[in-house]
């Protein structure tokens, strides 16, 4: 139990460091940019209690936030996907599968992990950047970014559950 906590402090520290650092200064295009620190919640078992969830996606998007000097929108983001996380396991998993999974291509399958993660990272990227624009004057440079981001996101963590063994 602490052991698995550790664990995901780990990797809590390891994903905003990496999205902080290098991440947020990567911008393909001017448009894509990854959002890689999201796999973490992600990650977590199906049968994890939704506060519990939130809770892990308020602090890791805060310390996002205050890495980055933006003011609460990656909280609200993250929030936002911890809080429909259960719902899309429960769009996309088998019933039978659901007790205590572990979203991963190895556990769902590509199919049901790919339309999974597409969804979810759709859902973060389109709060996260609609509250950075802030505005639909430019709604197609809006609709464009959260397009090539999500496509950008979804490569780096199909690229990280393949090198990840367990």
């Amino acid at each position: 139990m602490i052991i698995n906590y550790l664990h995901k402090i780990g990797w809590f520290v390891g994903l905003v460091l990496l999205q902080v650092l290098i991440l947020n200064n990567v911008h393909i295009a001017g448009y894509a940019t990854p959002f890689l620190y999201i796999y973490l919640i992600l990650k977590f078992e199906s049968d994890v209690p939704r506060n519990a969830l939130m809770l892990w996606a308020f602090f890791l998007g805060l310390a996002v936030d205050i890495l980055s000097d933006t003011p609460g929108m990656n909280a609200a983001a993250t929030v936002l996907l911890a809080f429909l996380r259960p719902t899309f396991l429960r769009l996309f998993v088998p019933r039978d599968t659901l007790d205590t999974l572990v979203p991963a291509v190895r556990t769902m399958g590509i199919s049901p992990f790919l339309k999974y993660l597409v969804a979810s990272v759709l859902v973060h990227h389109g709060m996260l950047l609609t509250l950075e624009f802030f505005s639909f004057v430019h709604i197609g440079a809006l609709l464009l970014r959260i397009v090539t981001s999500t496509l950008l996101t979804v490569a780096c963590i199909m690229a990280v559950e393949g090198i990840r063994k367990k």
